[in-house]
């Protein structure tokens, strides 16, 4: 039984993906196609590499999370950047194209220029990667051909037209970092992020600055955003099965202990098997025989030219 995968974004959050993977492997399904956005990118382009969730679960663990949003002297406008995470991209994915990944795989971000999204597909996995996680402000925007591209979780926060398109005629499963909208009040507040340890007092002090506390709000706003748009993009592109890992206590950039993460994603991906299954009747596949995959965003950056409108 073939199946397809939308990852949503969620910082780190986006660990528990790795647990979704490896419970949907261990019931016998088989990943046929991965859409990711963001943190979704992340894991949907290492496991379309060839690593075994199991693998990713390992060098997760092994990151040193210490130095991972250190900024480079080179990088464009933002508040961090991905100084250390980009050396476990790097050992991800060295110099791999999307010709070199196992099974289908894109990814999402927005052009800043053209105010499209664009579905990434070609090229340097690890671009099209670090484009989809440039969070806009927080991490620096990509320049990729003749666009600027950031974060595809401004318009796309879980890529399932994306994912229905690689695989049509497939269940698509819907992995949504976010809970509910009857729950969102339980969500614990964004704070503001810093590259560097801060002691505690100074970092409340400065926390208490109106600079400071304009620009938390700012970040709440945009969460705010992204899970309503989360909301709506679910409701019109109907996924076969919602999984939403319980992980909404987690930060967009806490350090967390990544096994916690991936056994939630297994936990809640159990508890959703029994829909999982159901998405392959008759009916289903019925139903799914009269939709007609379409994207909503723009196929690739070239290297001169953004990339052109695709619907299959």
């Amino acid at each position: 039984m073939e199946l397809t995968l939308a990852l949503g974004g969620g910082g780190i959050k986006g660990i528990s993906h790795v647990g979704v993977i490896r419970c949907l492997e261990n019931a016998g399904f088989m990943i046929g196609a991965i859409a990711g956005t963001s943190a979704g990118a992340v894991i949907g382009a290492a496991y379309a590499a060839g690593y075994s969730p199991d693998q990713l679960a390992e060098k997760i663990k092994e990151i040193d999370q210490s130095g991972l949003f250190d900024r480079s002297p080179d990088d464009g406008p933002s508040l961090l950047g991905l100084k250390g995470f980009s050396k476990f991209l790097d050992d991800l994915f060295a110099n791999l194209t999307f010709d070199d990944l196992r099974i289908p795989f894109a990814c999402t971000a927005v052009d800043l220029k053209t105010e499209r999204e664009i579905i990434l597909t070609k090229g340097r996995v690890i671009d099209a990667v670090r484009a989809s996680m440039a969070i806009p402000g927080i991490f620096p925007p990509i320049q990729m051909g003749d666009a600027l591209l950031v974060d595809g979780a401004v318009v796309d926060p879980v890529p399932v037209a994306a994912a229905r398109w690689l695989l049509p005629n497939h269940p698509v499963i819907a992995v949504c970092l976010s809970p509910i909208p009857d729950k969102w009040a339980g969500i614990p507040h964004s704070s503001l992020p810093t590259p560097i340890p801060i002691p505690r007092p100074i970092m409340d002090r400065f926390s208490h600055l109106r600079l400071a506390q304009a620009f938390e709000i700012f970040i709440e706003s945009i969460d705010i955003t992204s899970r309503m748009v989360s909301e709506l993009r679910l409701q019109i592109e109907k996924p076969d099965v919602i999984i939403r890992p319980k992980v909404s206590q987690y930060k967009l950039l806490d350090r967390v202990k990544s096994q916690e993460l991936v056994a939630e994603g297994e936990r809640s991906t159990k508890e959703a098997l029994a829909e999982i299954q159901n998405s392959f009747n008759w009916f289903q596949q019925f139903q799914r025989g009269f939709r007609h995959p379409k994207l909503s965003g723009f196929i690739d950056p070239c290297e001169d030219t953004p990339g052109q409108k695709v619907n299959p």
